[in-house]
């Protein structure tokens, strides 16, 4: 692959063992973040599922600030949720963040992740609009 991909890791308890970077930066200027969920500090923090969708979202916000970009360069979300019921809640916290952006979005209920108590997974994926330096 070429050297001018760029690999940003973070405290994500499970990057090391399962071999990931928190977000990667094509030369093109996309920017993909990996499955963000409310891992605050290292530590799972599985508050309601409003509350970890804005932790999950923060995670994958100071993944893109790493990187020089914000919430504005942010073009599509992904947000995975463990039950239909949390639907709004999830929805509510994704427009808070994103209202002036209006990224692509989806939102798909699955079986559920790696630790039981996390409700939500986000990915985000940005574009930088000009060639990194």
């Amino acid at each position: 692959m070429s050297d001018d991909v760029r690999r940003i890791g973070s405290d994500g308890p499970w990057e090391e063992a399962v071999g990931y970077s928190r977000a990667v930066e094509l030369p093109n200027g996309l920017v993909l973040v990996s499955g963000c969920t409310s891992v605050v500090n290292g530590v799972i923090d599985a508050g309601t599922p409003y509350e970890q969708t804005l932790n999950a979202f923060q995670a994958a916000f100071d993944a893109l600030k790493t990187l020089g970009l914000g919430s504005e360069h942010v073009v599509r979300t992904r947000m995975y949720i463990t039950h239909a019921r949390d639907v709004d809640d999830v929805g509510r916290a994704h427009k808070e963040l994103f209202d002036a952006v209006r990224p692509a979005a989806s939102m798909i209920i699955v079986s559920g992740f790696i630790d039981p108590s996390l409700v939500v997974e986000v990915e985000v994926e940005a574009y930088r609009g000009d060639t990194p330096s």
